[in-house]
């Protein structure tokens, strides 16, 4: 059975939710609120991003965008799709860069949308514009068990 690893939006912890129990209105660990069944992107905050890259048993896809970007609206919808296609291997998650920049900074972001890999912690990879399924696909391959 696969398990999604699930942030809640309350606290921050990451939840490790077994497929077969997400439409059971699961609830956090920590806080004990109730978390979305099906998260697999979320928007997150630079603070939220520490925590996340830090903790994660799962490799972290971090797509930097801002709202008026065309191209970051059209990556989002494949980002969707990969993030419910390896749903418990991966975590997708935004981060806006109008409203979030200490991240981007570090990483020395230029333009946008811009997608970096992180896996135990380490950054491993980064890849900037929008770009078809297929792509990000062979992108992850390496990084992916």
């Amino acid at each position: 059975m696969s398990s999604a690893i699930i942030r809640c939006p309350n606290c921050g912890q990451l939840n490790r939710i077994p497929a077969e129990r997400r439409a059971q209105g699961p609830r956090c660990g920590r806080c004990k609120n109730a978390i979305a069944a099906k998260v697999p992107v979320g928007v997150i905050d630079d603070a939220g991003l520490d925590a996340l890259v830090a903790q994660s048993p799962v490799p972290v896809l971090v797509d930097f965008y801002a709202d008026w970007c065309g191209p970051c609206r059209m990556l989002g919808p494949v980002l969707q799709g990969i993030a419910e296609e390896y749903d418990g291997r991966l975590i997708v998650v935004k981060v806006d860069t109008e409203r979030s920049r200490r991240w981007a900074q570090r990483l020395g972001v230029q333009g946008i949308p811009a997608v970096h890999l992180f896996k135990a912690g380490k950054h491993v990879a980064a890849e900037t514009g929008a770009r078809p399924a297929p792509h990000w696909r062979q992108f992850l391959a390496p990084h992916l068990v």
